[in-house]
């Protein structure tokens, strides 16, 4: 049974369906080439927390398009992120809803490992996104949502963090009862203003374009940011011969990824069953002070609230070392302090001193890219992008938000799973039979 024409079925008859509105999105109808219409949910964004929720969707007999810019899923794992990048926690708190990671793999599985996890789950559960698909604007008018699109003919997920996509003249709409936003936290790169960055004659790039440190050997490099892409991109640059140094601006926990034979993070889960966050939290700086000692003397000064009371009000995730801490004692890699401006051949610190440098590595982070292309003011916030509610997954007229919770893997799954149960009530309240397209 195709179950978009059952659904087309019943809404020939809904005379207030086939009455045409128009958006306050600013694009004239007249300029629409396609119009699809879902009879489910649209996803926009096909990372981990998309194909979450079309697999559970799917599996549930609910209709859905799962919209992607790049040409692949999970583009921002397979392009813009470094090749000795390791899933920070244990793979159990990593794991998407319906299946877990093969027994194979390591407890704390490679990008390539989590790659392949990735792949054979989209295909475990048939969710074929429409790739290359940039979602440009998307507004509720009253009764559904206009999901504006054009197609990428190039420049999206071609390597380089941030390398602007160029798009196709053809305009294609999806219209739809739900929305599910599953761009992320990290859609796009956050690239800083430095003055003098225009007269440094070295090479200036964002961490997302970094993939080792081959090439690197004898060259001076500067990595701006500590958290943990800057402290393992400046560890993989030690390993190869570069002369690093790290740039801390800011106060950070800096805690082993592992204590007492287990993962930090699972530490910390089992002690919050017991104790109140504050008692977990002086128990895992007094560990940290034991294993690693006080980073503070290191010109990594630690904040005023412990890590987990930090993470739970800022949402700032803690560093987890796996290496870092040990060659910045042996001298190996250098923290330095804020940068006052860039030279011509190098770099001037808060401090006075100027320190020539080859390469400048930006590991300033990323961010959401929803006020660019939602035309929502009430769930999210045009600030930053994310929920205005801390953990907040649902918003008005049937939008949703997965994968913004600062919660990392563990909270995208707990997210899909909140969504895929509130769509899939409204979906069988509505009436609708199981659709038999998706298995």
């Amino acid at each position: 049974m195709d179950c978009f024409a059952e659904t087309e079925g019943k809404r020939a008859h809904d005379p207030l369906y086939n009455q045409q509105r128009r958006p306050a999105t600013g694009v004239p109808v007249d300029d629409v080439d396609i119009v699809v219409d879902v009879p489910g949910a649209v996803i926009v964004g096909a990372g981990p927390a998309g194909i979450a929720v079309g697999a559970m969707l799917g599996l549930a007999g609910v209709a859905y398009v799962v919209l992607e810019r790049c040409g692949c899923i999970a583009s921002l794992w397979r392009h813009r992120t470094y090749d000795r990048l390791c899933l920070h926690l244990p793979k159990r708190f990593c794991e998407l809803p319906l299946m877990p990671f093969p027994i194979s793999f390591p407890e704390y599985p490679t990008r390539d490992q989590f790659l392949q996890y990735l792949d054979s789950y989209a295909r475990r559960f048939s969710v074929e996104p429409v790739f290359r698909r940039a979602v440009i604007s998307a507004e509720y008018d009253g009764d559904s949502w206009w999901v504006y699109t054009r197609e990428v003919i190039a420049g999206a997920g071609a390597g380089a963090g941030g390398e602007q996509a160029v798009l196709g003249s053809t305009m294609t709409v999806y219209r739809s009862k739900w929305l599910v936003v599953a761009t992320g936290e990290n859609a796009e790169p956050v690239v800083p203003e430095i003055e003098g960055a225009g007269r440094f004659r070295g090479q200036i790039m964002h961490s997302s374009e970094y993939r080792n440190g081959e090439g690197y050997a004898g060259k001076r490099v500067l990595v701006v940011g500590c958290g943990n892409s800057a402290m393992e991109v400046c560890l993989d640059l030690c390993n190869h011969n570069a002369r690093a140094s790290m740039v801390v601006r800011d106060t950070v926990h800096v805690l082993p990824r592992e204590m007492l034979g287990q993962s930090t993070f699972g530490l910390s889960v089992l002690l919050l069953r017991w104790f109140s966050v504050q008692t977990v939290d002086w128990l895992l700086l007094l560990l940290a002070h034991l294993v690693i000692g006080d980073t503070a003397r290191l010109g990594i000064p630690r904040p005023s609230l412990g890590p987990m009371e930090l993470k739970a009000v800022s949402g700032k995730t803690p560093v987890l070392d796996v290496g870092t801490i040990a060659k910045i004692k042996s001298g190996n890699i250098k923290v330095v302090p804020a940068i006052q401006c860039l030279r011509e051949h190098g770099v001037e610190f808060v401090d006075g001193r100027t320190v020539d440098f080859d390469v400048v590595i930006l590991a300033t982070g990323y961010k959401s890219n929803v006020p660019y292309w939602l035309k929502e003011k009430e769930f999210f916030s045009e600030k930053d992008g994310f929920p205005r509610k801390s953990n907040g997954w649902k918003g008005q007229n049937g939008l949703y938000a997965v994968g913004f919770s600062r919660r990392g893997l563990l909270g995208v799954s707990k997210d899909a799973t909140n969504i895929v149960e509130d769509i899939v009530q409204r979906w069988r309240d509505m009436g609708y039979e199981r659709c038999e397209t998706k298995k």
